[in-house]
């Protein structure tokens, strides 16, 4: 028997990868401190979870509309509005089980074989692997730590050709946690001007954990509109990873081609997660700000903790719940007489010697990085950093 070769065009998720290596060895009885995976580590708001027990008992349980109930689509035409100054219409809102579909619907519908997809490092893991399973060629554009992990108007400009159809990044961004001003972005939209077969993917699903105090969407740009496919969700701002709920706002071409897209994958998402939605967006933000409240404390403690560590250099985060430091100078240590050649190997070092999960930055196109999250508690975080103090200082030259 043989299997499609489309499994060999992309790789498995170095996140998930992480997280599932971490869990065997804690089956083992091992003590694994988490700092891997991308999740909020509260509970779902209460009043989101009565609303779904609600649209139980109402008996919410047959097949919803592919794009998703009306309802729910005005309820995030709402939200734009109020939080982001943004006006859409429903049939410009396609609801899909979860961000992560709703950005393969977005590259399935625009991207074909051979098509030049640009997306500045460093990126979330899936951006690439989609684009490769759509067959379509992915462009790299470096971006500096000296920079914030920004990609600047020069580098975009120098690397936009007229072969290239897609642009695909995220403010606030997994994993630099870099957010990109008003300023910043109406810079790169003077850029795309000059590119008008260019489409944008803006993947907003961070927008409340935001420490910048100003979440500003490329979208707002009016003459970009129509090129922006906007990405959301529930998964990071309302602590609801598992509901499984994302969306896109976007042009109606391109909404109407998601939604045919989707509706030959999964049809419509989940009953109950939407009724539930409805709710959050409706709803104030009272919860989602005392949890960034707490990321926001998080994030102090991490940076002081990282300075402790010699060797590394770190751009403190705007947004997320990620630091992204360079720790490439303990490339060629060893340890019992094993060299740490890369990312990779410190990782998995960090992991079976340290018992710390964290990810590779060579996942997000960043090499010389390592992914740590700060989506854990207080305690853990605090052990979590010692334990990687001490083991890198149990290399040897």
């Amino acid at each position: 028997m043989q299997l499609s070769s489309t499994l060999l065009r992309f790789n498995e998720p170095e996140t998930l990868k992480m997280a599932k290596l971490g869990r065997e060895l804690r089956a083992k009885g091992i003590d694994i401190i988490d700092l891997s995976l991308g999740e909020p580590d509260f509970d779902t708001p209460q009043y989101i979870k009565d609303a779904a027990k609600k649209a139980i008992d109402e008996n919410w349980s047959h097949y919803t509309p592919v794009a998703g109930y009306l309802e729910l689509r005005q309820a995030i035409c709402h939200k734009l509005k109020r939080d982001n100054g943004l006006h859409y219409n429903p049939d410009q809102i396609v609801v899909s089980t979860g961000a992560k579909q709703s950005i393969a619907n977005t590259v399935l519908s625009i991207i074909d074989e051979g098509d030049e997809v640009v997306i500045p490092t460093p990126y979330w893991v899936t951006y690439s692997e989609i684009v490769r399973l759509a067959q379509g060629n992915v462009k790299f554009i470096k971006t500096l730590v000296e920079n914030g992990y920004k990609i600047t108007p020069a580098q975009l400009d120098e690397g936009l050709t007229d072969k290239t159809k897609f642009f695909m990044f995220s403010s606030p961004c997994n994993p630099s946690g870099a957010v990109y001003s008003k300023t910043e972005l109406q810079a790169l939209a003077e850029v795309f001007e000059k590119y008008p077969k260019v489409f944008i993917m803006s993947d907003e699903i961070y927008e409340y954990i935001n420490f910048s105090g100003e979440h500003y969407s490329i979208a707002n740009v009016d003459f970009l509109k129509e090129r922006v496919i906007l990405i959301n969700g529930l998964s990071k701002g309302f602590a609801m990873t598992g509901w499984r709920l994302g969306y896109i706002a976007a042009s109606v071409e391109v909404a109407k081609a998601c939604e045919k897209i989707q509706g030959q994958f999964t049809s419509g998402t989940n009953s109950i997660a939407q009724r539930a939605a409805i709710t959050a967006f409706n709803s104030d933000l009272t919860a989602t700000h005392e949890m960034v409240a707490q990321f926001k404390l998080r994030k102090k403690k991490v940076m002081e903790l990282l300075k402790e560590i010699p060797m590394v250099q770190c751009s403190e985060p705007d947004g997320a719940f990620y630091v992204f430091p360079e720790v490439d100078k303990y490339f060629g240590k060893k340890y019992n007489g094993e060299e740490i050649k890369n990312a990779d190997d410190l990782c998995m070092y960090l992991l079976n010697e340290a018992h710390v999960s964290t990810v590779t930055g060579s996942a997000f196109g960043e090499p010389k990085c390592i992914r740590i999250s700060f989506a854990n508690n207080m305690k853990n975080i605090e052990e979590g950093f010692r334990r990687i103090k001490d083991g890198l200082e149990r290399l040897s030259d």
